[in-house]
């Protein structure tokens, strides 16, 4: 059920293990666009809004819970590549045990304070309500999101994209199923579709614990492995909450530009809200790209084999810069098409303000697909603090535009901020690649 990627074309590996994890966050994005496709045409706008003004911050927290697994799995990959089975299981046991602790602290502190978020956040009165229902149970949820995250992040560190994708499936499939039920039949309404959305993340983490006990006999524990050791819980903790907060900080620059974009009005959060979700299911590819990076180059690590990383750091950018083609004519060409899915009645100015959009970012979308190559191989090679500080760099750049760009020039600031932040991240990362490689490969001394 493994797979070794320390051997063969660097560009067929990383495109083997690519096609199963694009077709995996697909059909996770499908979650999110199933929420919003029902939200917005069986609720109406308001309720497209409020699930709209819960994104960034969703995006916030789950995305330092997918950063810290990631993180927890890349140890699993360098252990697989050098063989070292016996340390790689003890970095699996370790990594659930932090993750079980995290999940359920950050649940209680989420949900505590999600309300006092969405008010600082300057969330419309007339979306507050609803947008606190979405968000509440999102928050509850966590702990399945760490337990699909942490087992599908170890299943592909062993080589295997394919048994998470499958996984995927099914709950994005029995998701679509629950947002019908909850919010037509019971009437549940913009909450329905956050339960919906939980339950089938919970499946998929079930689904994912089964498979890795039936089937991955090489991560069963020997004698004392099970154990909790504070050196390996160090050694994850100084790779997954790195790559935690590098989403998480990015997220606090959308944080800053969505509340800057609260205040344009319902309209635009509303257009921004379906632009946001079209553009995420654009970037599914590459994150897709990204993960196989990393664990290509985690594995070569392991293995010392240094001249494949260089290759597989190549591949990956031509296979981004050749999807970028297909995702600029999705955005520009498609986009208003698209965007009308949401609402059955969706205005004339709301498609308009989600074109904008998206046609801003298309142009440069190709900067977004090397910035998260450079960062997953960075983040493989165990440097994940040092691409951290793109994440810095992006949240500055974003929250510089939504404190002085949104407020002079309106709307068309805020299409902006994401090319200004990509340009900022790839300004860092590209050199820091270099320098980190020289560092693995012992020409400069160890920092």
């Amino acid at each position: 059920m493994t797979k070794d990627m320390t051997q063969g074309s660097p560009m067929r590996l990383l495109l083997n293990f690519t096609i199963p994890l694009v077709m995996g966050n697909l059909f996770q994005q499908v979650y999110n666009l199933a929420d919003t496709i029902i939200v917005g045409r069986t609720l109406g706008a308001n309720a497209l809004a409020a699930v709209g003004a819960s994104t960034s911050i969703i995006f916030l927290i789950i995305g330092f819970v997918t950063g810290t697994c990631s993180g927890f799995a890349i140890p699993v990959a360098q252990r697989f590549g050098a063989k070292d089975e016996s340390a790689m299981r003890r970095f699996v046991l370790n990594g659930a045990y932090l993750a079980a602790g995290l999940s359920i602290t950050l649940a209680v502190i989420t949900s505590v304070l999600c309300m006092t978020i969405l008010k600082r956040m300057g969330t419309p009165d007339e979306i507050l309500p609803d947008a606190y229902a979405y968000l509440i149970v999102i928050f509850i949820g966590i702990p399945f999101t760490f337990l699909y995250n942490l087992l599908a992040g170890i299943i592909r560190a062993l080589g295997d994209s394919r048994t998470p994708f499958l996984f995927l499936m099914v709950s994005t499939i029995l998701n679509i199923i629950l947002d019908f039920v909850f919010i037509i039949y019971f009437q549940m309404g913009v909450m329905g579709a956050s339960v919906a959305t939980v339950l089938a993340q919970a499946v998929s983490g079930i689904l994912c614990l089964i498979f890795m006990i039936r089937k991955f006999t090489i991560l069963r524990p020997q004698k004392d492995e099970a154990r909790p050791e504070p050196r390996k819980m160090k050694s994850l903790l100084y790779m997954g909450i790195p790559m935690g907060l590098q989403f998480s900080i990015t997220a606090i620059g959308s944080i800053m530009l969505q509340t800057a974009i609260n205040s344009l009005g319902t309209v635009y959060i509303t257009g921004y809200a379906v632009a946001m979700k079209i553009k995420q299911l654009a970037m599914a590819p590459y994150d897709a790209i990204g993960n196989a990076a990393a664990t290509f180059c985690g594995q070569n690590l392991g293995a010392g084999k240094y001249k494949r990383i260089y290759q597989g750091f190549r591949s990956g950018i031509v296979i981004g810069l050749v999807y970028s083609v297909i995702a600029v004519c999705i955005l520009i060409f498609g986009g208003t098409g698209i965007a009308g899915l949401f609402m059955s009645d969706a205005s004339v100015s709301v498609l308009a303000a989600a074109q904008q959009y998206m046609t801003t970012i298309g142009i440069f979308f190709f900067l977004l697909g090397i910035l998260i190559i450079a960062r997953s191989t960075i983040q493989g090679l165990g440097y994940s603090m040092l691409a951290f500080f793109a994440g810095v760099l992006e949240m500055i750049a974003r929250t510089v535009v939504s404190v002085f760009g949104v407020p002079r020039f309106g709307y068309t600031a805020a299409c902006f901020a994401d090319p200004v932040a990509w340009t900022s991240g790839i300004l860092f990362l590209i050199p820091l690649f270099f320098f980190v490689m020289r560092k693995v490969q012992g020409n400069i001394k160890k920092i």
